[in-house]
């Protein structure tokens, strides 16, 4: 039943990381969605405040790796009480309450200097519903140590990375990398390759990324992890004003530039536009520069518009692998129909495990027609189900023959917050910049290899240029650029990405 062509190990930033090689990663108009999540897949708002009363933790020293090359490790237990930062002034409380859990000083991977993990005592965050039929979704190798050997990290904590340099950076403005859905600071931001061959978007991938770029070009550089890498958006956004709440502390800057990539947009432009929900905290003024990498700033449909052409990268009955949500929730598996919900990506009594790709959804039909098939680099090949897939049985009026789903409506009605996040708009006051790519559809090498590309019109390979290059929403679009034939996974790495970031962030 698989498509011989179809990908079984591809990453995508919005969708998937790859999981066959090398290590796994770790991975209307309302602005009220469900958070807390039950058993039952029913939902209800959860309360509470931002912040706390406790104060900054301090940290260790100069990094420096132990004898043996393993990370060095300091719990810190309760935070200190003088609220100091590594230059010792007094600031009262700058951490608003944060929890430094832990601190790793050496021996980390991928040439990071340091490591935090942080908790956010808000009792709105919660543990998330995650993807639990095998191990794809779970935090491994070094991140696993990071996040204290656990596995399915609770939404409160989040990791920081610091990159070599952070603390003597010839450049004014600290830099905050977000990484994209099923990803991680490693992998998105310091070593492409980590997750193997075609994790880059290209048959090779380099070993270093944007992170040694920056840093030694000397800008002081810092990178999140978040604990749940589909997770909600109104969590990622609120971690990423936790995060830059700390850079300040350690760094003093007045505000940082902050560089989403894919999902990373989604959350970056929700918090610098304050669309949050009455627990979280609105947009601080803390972000001079704000730079959206590939993003869905319109959304996208990819998900339903290719959706038995990943099928079988995705769904363990055909051998799937990959931590990425699938339009069906319903296989035929030798003649029968098998509830398979939980790969799905709607909210189900089987859970909310893609929350976070949810909230990104919208239609692009009307504008680009459905092409009833895909392209992997290796040339086309047919959609079985496309029309039932993206529209469900009842709209299409056509039964699906090897998979069902209940259509991309009903999934943009469970959580999609692209038209309150436009109509909140980023502020003015933020310098807003757009990087996107567009690939010549016409020839196979330029495409990303290995998976369903976005053919149906102008892409990066996975999000319509339409998307990424729109101005809806920004209050001051400070510059925009479209790269020739650099595609979705190589706009966060690539060198003409990196020569247009710094011509950018300047200093």
């Amino acid at each position: 039943m698989r498509n011989p062509r179809a990908p079984l190990s591809p990453v995508l930033l919005l969708l998937f990381a790859a999981c066959a090689e090398g290590e796994s990663p770790t991975q209307g108009i309302s602005t009220s969605v469900s958070i807390t999540s039950v058993s039952d897949g029913s939902t209800s708002d959860p309360s509470g405040t931002s912040g706390g009363s406790s104060s900054a933790p301090t940290t260790t020293g100069e990094p420096a790796p132990d004898a043996t090359g393993e990370p060095s490790t300091s719990t810190t237990g309760e935070p200190s009480t003088d609220g100091t930062t590594t230059d010792g002034t007094t600031t009262g409380d700058p951490l608003g309450g944060l929890e430094l859990q832990e601190t790793f000083d050496g021996g980390i991977a991928n040439g990071w200097a340091r490591v935090e993990r942080w908790k956010d005592p808000n009792p709105a965050f919660i543990q998330e519903d995650w993807f639990a039929l095998d191990m794809r979704a779970s935090q491994t190798g070094q991140r696993l140590e990071f996040f204290g050997g656990d596995p399915v990290p609770h939404s409160s904590v989040f990791l920081l990375y610091y990159a070599p340099g952070w603390d003597q950076a010839k450049k004014s403005t600290p830099i905050l990398l977000a990484h994209g859905a099923n990803d991680q600071a490693d992998r998105a931001w310091a070593n492409p390759g980590e997750s193997g061959d075609f994790g880059c978007g290209q048959s090779t991938c380099p070993k270093t990324g944007l992170m040694q770029s920056l840093s030694d070009q000397g800008y002081s550089v810092f990178a999140i992890s978040h604990p749940h890498s589909q997770g909600d958006n109104y969590f990622w956004a609120e971690q990423l004003h936790d995060a830059i709440t700390v850079i300040r502390a350690r760094t003093g800057a007045e505000k940082v530039d902050l560089v989403g990539w894919s999902k990373g947009v989604m959350s970056s432009r929700m918090y610098t536009s304050s669309l949050t929900q009455d627990w979280g905290t609105p947009y601080a003024d803390n972000v001079r520069k704000l730079v959206l990498i590939g993003g869905p700033n319109l959304g996208f449909d990819y998900i339903f518009r290719y959706g038995t052409a990943h099928n079988a990268g995705i769904y363990g009955d055909y051998g799937g692998k990959i931590h990425a949500p699938g339009p069906h929730d319903e296989l035929l598996i030798f003649g029968d129909w098998v509830d398979r919900a939980d790969y799905g990506i709607f909210k189900s009594a089987k859970g909310d495990n893609f929350r976070g790709q949810l909230q990104m959804l919208a239609r692009w039909d009307a504008k680009y027609p459905l092409t009833g098939e895909a392209n992997n680099g290796l040339g086309t090949y047919v959609v079985g189900d496309s029309e039932s897939t993206y529209y469900g049985e009842a709209q299409a009026k056509v039964k699906g023959l090897y998979a069902r789903g209940k259509g991309i409506d009903v999934a943009i009605a469970q959580g999609s917050l692209i038209a309150p996040m436009v109509a909140a708009g980023i502020p003015a006051s933020i310098e807003t910049y757009l990087l996107c790519g567009d690939l010549d559809l016409q020839d196979n090498s330029k495409l990303i290899p290995g998976l369903p590309n976005e053919i149906s019109g102008p892409s990066d390979g996975i999000v319509l240029v339409d998307s990424c290059t729109a101005k809806d929403g920004i209050g001051k679009l400070a510059g925009s650029a479209l790269l020739p034939n650099v595609n979705h996974l190589q706009l966060g790495w690539h060198a003409d990405s990196v020569a247009k970031l710094v011509s950018w962030l300047g200093n």
